[in-house]
Protein backbone atom coordinates (compact mmCIF):
# COMPACT_ATOMS: atom_id res chain seq x y z
CA UNK A 1 0.00 0.00 0.00
CA UNK A 2 0.80 3.74 -1.03
CA UNK A 3 1.64 5.59 2.54
CA UNK A 4 2.37 9.41 2.50
CA UNK A 5 4.90 10.90 4.95
CA UNK A 6 4.71 14.63 5.73
CA UNK A 7 7.46 17.18 7.84
CA UNK A 8 6.45 20.01 9.20
CA UNK A 9 8.06 22.50 11.86
CA UNK A 10 5.95 25.11 13.86
CA UNK A 11 6.43 27.26 17.08
CA UNK A 12 4.47 26.11 19.96
CA UNK A 13 2.85 28.85 21.71
CA UNK A 14 2.32 28.71 25.54
CA UNK A 15 4.59 25.32 25.37
CA UNK A 16 4.16 23.57 28.83
CA UNK A 17 5.07 20.28 29.57
CA UNK A 18 1.77 19.29 30.74
CA UNK A 19 0.40 20.87 27.37
CA UNK A 20 3.35 18.84 25.85
CA UNK A 21 1.27 15.98 27.60
CA UNK A 22 -2.00 16.36 26.17
CA UNK A 23 -1.02 16.86 22.52
CA UNK A 24 0.27 13.91 22.69
CA UNK A 25 -2.41 11.70 24.76
CA UNK A 26 -4.62 13.18 22.10
CA UNK A 27 -2.59 12.66 18.64
CA UNK A 28 -1.95 9.14 20.02
CA UNK A 29 -5.59 8.03 20.56
CA UNK A 30 -6.76 9.72 16.91
CA UNK A 31 -3.63 8.00 15.13
CA UNK A 32 -4.04 4.86 16.50
CA UNK A 33 -7.57 5.17 15.26
CA UNK A 34 -6.56 6.71 12.36
CA UNK A 35 -3.61 4.48 11.23
CA UNK A 36 -1.19 7.55 11.39
CA UNK A 37 2.14 6.62 12.58
CA UNK A 38 5.12 9.35 13.20
CA UNK A 39 7.31 11.23 15.24
CA UNK A 40 7.19 14.45 17.39
CA UNK A 41 10.68 16.55 18.40
CA UNK A 42 9.46 18.97 20.48
CA UNK A 43 11.15 21.60 22.67
CA UNK A 44 10.09 25.19 23.63
CA UNK A 45 10.89 26.80 20.89
CA UNK A 46 10.43 23.88 17.94
CA UNK A 47 7.93 21.47 17.12
CA UNK A 48 8.98 19.43 14.24
CA UNK A 49 7.06 16.56 13.34
CA UNK A 50 7.25 13.61 10.61
CA UNK A 51 3.19 11.89 10.31
CA UNK A 52 2.75 8.43 8.49
CA UNK A 53 -0.61 6.93 6.55
CA UNK A 54 -3.03 6.68 3.91
CA UNK A 55 -2.36 10.27 2.31
CA UNK A 56 -6.06 11.77 2.44
CA UNK A 57 -5.82 11.16 6.49
CA UNK A 58 -2.15 12.50 6.55
CA UNK A 59 -3.42 15.75 4.89
CA UNK A 60 -6.68 15.82 7.03
CA UNK A 61 -4.12 15.58 9.60
CA UNK A 62 -2.29 18.30 9.02
CA UNK A 63 -5.04 20.49 8.45
CA UNK A 64 -6.38 20.25 11.56
CA UNK A 65 -2.52 20.87 13.05
CA UNK A 66 -3.13 24.23 10.61
CA UNK A 67 -5.72 25.17 12.49
CA UNK A 68 -4.51 24.16 16.02
CA UNK A 69 -3.54 27.55 18.20
CA UNK A 70 -0.89 25.47 19.76
CA UNK A 71 1.28 25.93 16.55
CA UNK A 72 3.08 29.21 15.71
CA UNK A 73 4.81 29.66 12.08
CA UNK A 74 3.30 26.29 10.61
CA UNK A 75 5.30 25.03 7.47
CA UNK A 76 5.88 22.57 5.35
CA UNK A 77 9.16 21.46 4.75
CA UNK A 78 8.47 17.84 2.96
CA UNK A 79 5.79 15.27 2.03
CA UNK A 80 6.08 12.55 -0.59
CA UNK A 81 4.80 8.80 -0.95
CA UNK A 82 6.61 5.78 0.86
CA UNK A 83 6.08 2.14 0.67
CA UNK A 84 7.41 1.87 4.56
CA UNK A 85 6.66 3.75 7.42
CA UNK A 86 9.93 4.74 9.49
CA UNK A 87 7.75 4.71 12.38
CA UNK A 88 5.78 1.86 12.32
CA UNK A 89 5.25 0.52 15.75
CA UNK A 90 4.43 4.41 16.64
CA UNK A 91 1.44 6.02 17.10
CA UNK A 92 3.12 9.02 18.01
CA UNK A 93 7.02 9.16 19.04
CA UNK A 94 7.88 12.00 21.20
CA UNK A 95 11.48 12.63 21.45
CA UNK A 96 13.50 15.78 22.56
CA UNK A 97 15.62 17.87 19.87
CA UNK A 98 19.35 16.69 20.67
CA UNK A 99 22.23 19.12 20.53
CA UNK A 100 23.04 17.33 16.73
CA UNK A 101 20.28 18.84 15.38
CA UNK A 102 19.78 23.37 15.68
CA UNK A 103 20.29 24.91 18.70
CA UNK A 104 17.81 27.87 19.42
CA UNK A 105 19.82 30.29 18.17
CA UNK A 106 19.75 28.79 14.80
CA UNK A 107 16.07 27.89 15.00
CA UNK A 108 15.74 31.49 15.52
CA UNK A 109 17.95 32.33 12.70
CA UNK A 110 15.39 29.99 10.67
CA UNK A 111 17.26 27.00 9.90
CA UNK A 112 14.71 24.61 10.53
CA UNK A 113 12.68 26.60 7.17
CA UNK A 114 15.77 26.51 5.36
CA UNK A 115 17.34 23.09 5.88
CA UNK A 116 17.14 20.90 2.93
CA UNK A 117 14.31 18.53 2.83
CA UNK A 118 17.10 15.99 2.91
CA UNK A 119 18.22 17.20 5.87
CA UNK A 120 14.46 16.69 7.61
CA UNK A 121 14.22 13.45 6.39
CA UNK A 122 17.35 12.72 7.65
CA UNK A 123 16.54 13.52 11.28
CA UNK A 124 14.00 11.25 11.32
CA UNK A 125 15.93 8.44 9.90
CA UNK A 126 18.07 9.24 12.50
CA UNK A 127 15.44 8.60 15.31
CA UNK A 128 13.76 5.38 14.00
CA UNK A 129 16.95 3.76 14.04
CA UNK A 130 17.61 4.45 17.31
CA UNK A 131 16.38 2.43 20.70
CA UNK A 132 13.16 4.30 21.97
CA UNK A 133 13.90 6.35 24.54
Amino acid sequence: MRLTQLIYASRPFGFTESGLDDILLAARRNNARRGITGALICRSDLFMQMLEGPRTLVTETFGRILQDDRHVDVSLIWTGDTNERLFPQWDMRDDPMRSWMWSPADVRAGAVREAPMEEARAVFARIAAEPAP
